[in-house]
């Protein structure tokens, strides 16, 4: 059975459970458990390649708390023993009051994101066993003992299977949507930042990770991996991905993705990125590139706007401030911002860009059809580029048009994005479509003196608006039409009023 029917059972078997409530929920639950069974394979490894070379390795989990003697104990022919396997409520009770405070402790033992005992306790801090029942527990460890993290392509299926169910939780609606960004968007944007082995990449609101883990795969793909020196490998493992997540449980998926997709040292902090005043960031705090899609639409209080010198409650004004600060001399960032951002000229609004334009290179906008975010957001967006190597002359925009309206079942696909990542990588390439084919063209340069009141929104020049013609009488009966609809309406309001 492949492994993505192992987990659509664990899935069902737990919509069963009392103490689990949509697909938020049952992702969380399956993560710890998951986890613990990826980190017995890993210490497994480790303690077989230090038997190899001759030492001991000390594992991190006490003996009595490692998978093999509470989850799925085995007897001596490699089976279940179920005399020494808890189940039902001595097993929920194990997990509650032995288990968890144990692996949740381990956060104040270090301070230091590279060391597995850190992880650890920062991915447990967060985490409670909601399963309410011991025997849909048993349940779940049972099939999930079958996995083997120690086989590399069972690890690649399975890395691809969590992503499904990051997916499925961000299709579930509510705020968990805030955590998945399109898999489409996201390797555009890694595939257009030029990311090369000894950048440091920076995302200050992580989420499920998607950025990291594209720009790790882009980094380690194919025959890329093959030439990774050992110091190229320490340095992608080790002082590469960096991060922070404000909520609990984006910070316990975005760990998991990243570890289950081969980034076993992430420096990922849970914490609001916004209450750092930016003001105080140095040279040595920066990053060579940033991606991201930070949550918009949010408010921040008085004393988190402080900390930064354009004060705005709006989260997008304050994160663009963020950004631009975390750049590096000659960095490259390339962000997801709300159509707001490029049009709204007010105080705060039109400072943060006059600061854009004037002390960083925007080079590239991209204009994304609405719908991109379905279910959980209508806004639309765009994909802002820009570098810190000088001050902006020309701004190329594409227009990203599908050929159907993008819906929840007809989500956004790469083949909509790959002329605009071609086109990126060729800039004599630009332009030219129009003239070619007389289709209608996707791209246009517009030169920074030409923006008028800091409106960086993205007006397709060659797009033909459709002007209907319609005779005086057709007017007349239209006007007609929409007063008797607007009468109607007024006088169900007042029967309301009235009743």
């Amino acid at each position: 059975m492949s492994i993505q029917n192992n987990i659509d059972r664990i899935t069902d078997i737990l919509r069963r459970d009392d103490g689990i409530s949509g697909a938020m929920h049952y992702t969380e639950q399956i993560s710890w458990i998951l986890f613990l069974k990826f980190l017995n394979d890993y210490e497994d490894n480790k303690a077989d390649e230090a038997f190899l070379e001759g030492t001991d390795y000390n594992y991190v989990l006490r003996k009595d708390l490692r998978w093999h003697q509470w989850a799925c104990p085995k007897d001596e022919n490699g089976k279940l023993d179920v005399k020494r396997a808890n189940s039902g409520d001595d097993l929920i009770e194990y997990v509650n009051n032995t288990l968890f405070p144990y692996l949740k402790a381990f956060k104040s033992t270090t301070n230091d994101p590279k060391t597995l005992t850190y992880k650890i306790g920062a991915i447990f801090e967060y985490l409670d066993n909601r399963i309410a029942s011991g025997h849909t527990l048993r349940e779940v460890l049972d099939i999930i003992d079958a996995l083997d993290f120690q086989s590399s392509d069972e690890l690649f299926e399975l890395s691809q299977v969590y992503e499904n169910l990051l997916k499925s939780m961000g299709s579930d609606g509510g705020n968990s949507g805030e955590f998945y960004t399109p898999r489409a968007i996201i390797k555009a944007m890694v595939e257009t930042t030029d990311i090369k082995v000894g950048d440091t990449i920076y995302d200050g609101a992580v989420g499920s990770g998607g950025f990291l883990v594209e720009a790790f795969d882009f980094l380690t793909a194919g025959d890329k991996k093959e030439k990774l020196s050992a110091k190229d490998w320490e340095t992608i493992q080790n002082d590469t991905f960096f991060g922070q997540e404000k909520t609990s449980l984006g910070y316990v998926m975005g760990m998991m993705n990243m570890i289950l997709h081969g980034i076993e040292s992430p420096n990922v902090y849970k914490g609001n990125t916004l209450t750092q005043n930016i003001r105080d960031y140095q040279e040595k705090d920066r990053h060579d590139v940033i991606l991201a899609n930070p949550p918009f639409g949010g408010k921040e209080k008085k004393q988190i706007q402080q900390n930064f010198p354009v004060e705005s409650n709006a989260t997008e004004i304050l994160f663009m401030q963020h950004f631009m600060k975390m750049l590096k001399l000659e960095g490259r960032a390339a962000i997801v911002v709300p159509e707001g951002v490029l049009f709204q000229t007010n105080n705060a609004f039109t400072k943060v860009k006059q600061t854009l334009l004037e002390n960083f290179n925007v080079h590239t906008i991209v204009s994304l059809p609405s719908g991109v975010f379905l279910p959980y957001s209508g806004v639309k967006t765009n994909i802002i580029y820009f570098d810190r190597k000088g001050a902006t002359s020309d701004i190329w925009y594409y227009d990203v048009t599908p050929p159907y309206k993008l819906t929840k079942n007809k989500p956004i696909a790469y083949e909509h994005i790959k002329e605009f990542v071609h086109l990126f990588h060729n800039p004599k390439k630009r332009n030219a479509t129009n003239a070619k084919t007389g289709n209608e063209c996707n791209d246009w340069t517009v030169n920074v003196t030409d923006i008028k009141d800091f409106d960086l929104s993205a007006k397709n020049p060659h797009k033909v608006v459709e002007v209907i013609h319609q005779s005086p009488k057709e007017l007349l009966t239209a006007i007609k039409q929409n007063d008797t609809e607007i009468n109607t309406l007024l006088n169900q309001i007042e029967q309301l009023i009235d009743g």
